[in-house]
């Protein structure tokens, strides 16, 4: 019998798969793509999912995209671009990575480690054994085959088939953001190196933005907010109007032409709204809604979750609740905090006045410019200043991940 059954092989399910390898659970993951494999996505590296990654082993030379960040433009509805400053010589606090090239880097580092991967597995069934007792353990089919597990990890995105199978999904469930991303190369060099988020009045509390990447490409896209008043069906017609703004066309430059077709995808962010175990199975990354409610960022919080389910399961030395109760109570104590915050805050943008109001206070000095970026790219949790059992030594001046790749090649 495996220790653990990891479905999902994105960055949740290759985080803990990572994890497990190295505290000598036997595990096996499965996903139904192979690997590369497009992921729609924004393709952005917070601070926090950074430093996740470092820990994992997965180092910017393992993805050829991967583009440092260290300067974010950001605007109001009037459209006025303020610089924020990322921290200089002191690691990586932002970075952009196709997610087609980051997944597959993650898998290969969970099969380095020693996991066992298994791609082009669908996921047939699923059931738990034992339900109530204290011998619970999870039966599952893929392919064909059977696999007995004590625990199983769904890392199987928003529209989880664990999920599903358990008889656990929410009707008319269909995200709380929808956005839309588009590739475009040979783009100006402003474009190619510098961030750009703009506030359009017309997507609040939603915003558009352009993401550099390593080969001078740039990652475009925009996302809404569900029931904030747009139609989720007219966000095709919209995008040619996005796409056609004087201030977007003047960023990315005369030259720069559309890779490929535009894509979209649903974001949930529901953090706690929905089970986050089911006996011993855990939810995690966007199978429990865990993107941020604010910028629909995703990877890290999926990282961190993934991580989270193996270090409950692997650390039993201490005097701590079952593992599935130390899941739900630290997630609940601290990135669910930072989720109801990030909520409010979107209360804010949803207006002109709010949102314009943000980024002029944002930028009004030099300390509040440098400080709202690394706030904004999660250099540390959203509520810290609530949630004291997550203070740390230098929460507020800590160095930026892979410190040691800062040359050329490596930190970009």
């Amino acid at each position: 019998m495996l220790d653990l059954l990891i479905i999902g092989a994105g960055p949740a399910g290759a985080a803990a798969a990572i994890e497990a390898a190295s505290a000598g659970l036997s595990s096996l993951t499965i996903d139904k793509a192979q690997f590369p494999r497009d992921k729609c996505c924004g393709d952005g590296l917070t601070a926090g999912a950074l430093r996740h990654l470092e820990a994992l082993g997965v180092t910017p030379q393992t993805v050829p995209s991967w583009q440092r960040v260290e300067k974010v433009k950001v605007a109001g509805p009037n459209r006025r671009l303020h610089d924020f400053e990322l921290p200089a010589n002191r690691g990586q606090f932002a970075a952009i990575a196709r997610r087609s090239e980051l997944d597959h880097a993650l898998v290969k580092r969970a099969r380095q480690a020693g996991a066992k991967v298994v791609e082009n597995a669908t996921l047939e069934a699923i059931r738990i054994s034992g339900a109530g007792t204290s011998k619970q353990t999870v039966l599952a089919s893929f392919n064909g085959e059977q696999v007995q597990a004590r625990h199983a990890i769904a890392a199987d995105g928003m529209w989880s088939p664990t999920r599903k199978l358990l008889g656990l999904t929410e009707p008319g469930q269909r995200g709380e953001w929808h956005a839309f991303r588009q590739y475009f190369h040979n783009v100006s060099p402003a474009a190619s190196t510098d961030l750009h988020v703009w506030f359009e009045e017309d997507l609040l509390p939603g915003y558009f933005w352009a993401f550099p990447l390593a080969d001078n490409s740039v990652n475009v896209g925009f996302g809404i907010q569900r029931g904030s008043g747009h139609r989720i069906q007219s966000m095709k017609r919209l995008w040619p109007d996005l796409l056609s703004r004087s201030h977007l066309r003047e960023v990315l430059g005369p030259d720069a032409t559309p890779e490929a077709p535009h894509k979209a995808w649903p974001i949930p962010a529901r953090l706690g709204r929905a089970p986050l175990t089911a006996g011993p199975v855990f939810f995690v990354g966007d199978a429990a809604g865990a993107t941020d409610p604010m910028t629909g960022e995703g990877i890290g919080q999926a990282l961190e979750t993934g991580r989270l389910a193996v270090s409950c399961l692997a650390d039993r030395a201490r005097n701590r609740p079952s593992p599935m109760a130390w899941y739900e109570q630290t997630l609940r104590s601290g990135m669910a905090i930072d989720h109801r915050l990030a909520e409010q805050l979107a209360r804010v943008l949803a207006t002109r006045r709010g949102a314009q109001w943000s980024v002029n206070v944002a930028g009004l000095t030099d300390w509040t410019s440098r400080n709202f970026a690394r706030w904004l790219f999660e250099d540390y949790p959203r509520a810290v200043l609530a949630t004291p059992t997550r203070w740390r030594r230098n929460t507020f001046k800590a160095d930026g991940a892979f410190y040691d790749f800062r040359s050329v090649e490596y930190g970009r």
